[in-house]
This record gives structure tokens, sequence and C-alpha cells, in this order.
């Protein structure tokens, strides 16, 4: 068996030749000569791929590094333009706390954050992964960072058969032990990569691992059934009533926005009626927000949240130009694009609009 620090160096030479190439990293070619990277995109990626995809992220970083590359920039900018600009990222919360620790850093920071996870984690919306991993890659601070690919690796690597999330601690441990002094940023990004890359969920390419000698999975043959998951209890569904408004002439859809607290908060929508597991979907119409001629569409919408189905059947009416209800309005067809609208809204108006 590989001591520690062989370990370490090993996954940091694959590191060396392979690490993937994205946006918002410093390649450790660069990284040797110097290069640092800077906090802020190091926050942004990190808050941005929270039960994300690389894939999904790296359009929305990049579009948003354009717009406001710089934290202070981030805080000054309108939040329904930040909500807009985050609609489809999912769990909208992020971008809450997304705009509110910008607005911290700037005022109460001096726009620097802070280089040590307790000073991170006093920030809002950083927890004690992204607290880790901020100041492992930002500012080499030798943190334990544990992502979903971490805990994957290690549990393979080490053969911890405990059940997720009660192997948490255990986990964690481990990765303390490997987590070098030197290149501490540098060795949590290999050990996402080789996640990723080579130790994937199915079918890990263990040939190809530099870690496949020590790796006591492997050896016991058991490496694809790692990590271990305590059986998930059955989501509710939940169910509701959505009614899409257009404005007769050039069918505009009637939207307002939802309350800044609690899920999907500050983010635009349809009118709709509360979602609820015993929802009376025979008597949605009568909770329709304004008198019109409504009509049922055919199907309903699917949606799945982190704790809940949503089925929801979808109304259309339309309504001659006029005054809508206080906080309304009607966004056009060519502006619905850019409005922060989340990913369930937009099936909801394709389905009324289809």
């Amino acid at each position: 068996m590989l001591k520690t620090p062989a370990l370490t160096q090993q996954l940091l030479a694959w590191y060396d030749r392979h690490a993937r190439d994205l946006p918002w990293r410093v390649p450790p070619h660069e990284r040797k000569v110097g290069v640092v990277p800077d906090p802020y995109r190091v926050w942004l990626s990190e808050i941005m791929l929270q039960q994300t995809t690389v894939a999904a992220v790296k359009d929305y970083f990049t579009a948003f590094t354009a717009k406001w590359p710089k934290v202070e920039m981030l805080a000054e900018a309108d939040a329904d333009d930040v909500m807009k600009a985050w609609a489809g990222l999912g769990y909208y919360s992020r971008a809450r706390n997304l705009k509110a620790c910008a607005e911290t850093v700037a005022r109460d920071h001096g726009g620097r954050f802070p280089d040590t996870e307790e000073g991170l984690r006093a920030l809002p919306g950083i927890g004690p992964y992204t607290a880790a991993a901020i100041a492992a890659i930002a500012f080499d601070q030798p943190a334990a960072v544990v992502d979903g690919n971490v805990e994957r690796v290690m549990s393979r690597l080490r053969l911890i058969e405990t059940p997720l999330p009660v192997a948490k601690p255990e986990i964690r441990a481990a990765m303390g032990e490997l987590t070098p002094q030197e290149r501490p940023g540098d060795f949590a990004q290999a050990v996402m990569d080789l996640g990723a890359t080579i130790c994937t969920p199915k079918r890990p390419a263990c040939a190809l691992c530099p870690w496949m000698e020590p790796c006591a999975a492997r050896a016991a043959g058991v490496a694809e059934t790692l990590p271990r998951k305590a059986a998930k209890t059955a989501k509710p569904t939940r169910t509701g009533a959505a009614f899409v408004l257009r404005r007769a002439g050039d069918g505009a859809v009637a939207l307002r926005k939802r309350p800044p607290k609690g899920l999907l908060g500050g983010m635009a929508e349809v009118p709709g009626s509360e979602w609820a597991v015993d929802f009376d979907v025979a008597s949605a119409v009568m909770q329709a927000p304004v008198a019109a001629n409504w009509h049922k569409r055919s199907g309903s919408v699917g949606h799945t949240f982190t704790h809940f189905h949503l089925e929801v059947t979808v109304f259309t009416a339309e309504l001659a130009a006029g005054d809508l209800p206080e906080g309304w309005w009607w966004s056009t067809l060519d502006a619905l694009e850019g409005e922060a609208l989340p990913t369930v809204m937009r099936k909801v108006i394709a389905h009324g609009l289809g």
C-alpha cells in the first residue's frame, strides 16, 4: 500500500497531464508559474455547480462573468437582472444568496473574499463544502474538499462501505488525510476530475486510473457498488393549476413575481393556485386570478423538485388589452426568453401556448 504522500503525488502528476479545461479554472501549468485564481470566479463557479452539472454551468458562468466581471459589479447589479441571468440553473435560493454574498463582500470586506474556511462560512449562501472549496482552490489552504465526486473516489479508494450520509465524516477524514500542505487546491480539483472522468458512477475506467493499484474497492471487486446510499423515501406528488392569460392582438403572456422568500422566491411566474397533495383539480378554474373564458388544456405539466413531484393542470384564456392586477405585466413572446422564469414555468407556458 502506497503511503499518503506517494498517493497524493501520484494523483497530482496525473492531474498535471489530464486536468479538465474549465472556464473558471487556472490550469496546473499556469499555477506553477505563479498565476493565482480569482476568488470571485472560484466562488461563482462553486455556487453555480451546486447540484448542477459542469456542462449546464459553462455557458451561464461565461455570461455572468462577461456581464459582471467583478464582485463589486455583481453587488451593484439589479436583483431582477441577476434572477433573469440565473433562470434555468434551478435552486433559486442560490441566486438570492449569490446577490446577498456579493453585497456583503463588497460592503464589509472591501471586495475581497475572506481567505479562511471560517471567514468564508460567515458569508450568505456559503456552507461547509463551498467554504472548503474556495479556501483550497482560491487561497491554497489545506482544506478537505468533499463533493459527490470526492465521496465516490474516497469510498472506493479506502473501501468505505458505510452508507451515505452516515459515511460523510469518514470520507471527509480520508480526504483530509490525503490533502497536502502544498498544492491543496490542485489536489482537490484532481480528485474531482478523477471522479468526473475515470472513477465514474457506472463502469469506472479502472485500467486508466492512477490509483488503480492502491484502490481497495477495485481489489475487492466492489468498486461499482460504492458509495453505498441509504434507501430513499418516495417523493410525494403535489398538484395545482396554472393560468396562462394571453393578450388579444399580440398574444403577450401575463406574468407576476413570486414572493421573495420560499420556493422559487423572486422569480417570474404565470398566476396559479397553491401546490398541494390534496388539490382539487375539478374546481381549479374557481381559483382563476381574473374573470375570463378559461379553457383547460389536455394533459398536464410534470416537474420534479428536491422534495416533491409536481403535476400542473394548465388553463388558458384571452383578455382584451387593458390594466392587469397590481404587480403583473404583459410579456411579449419575444421577451419571454429574457424573463426570470424557472424551468417549471417555461414548461407551463409552452404547454399553454402549444
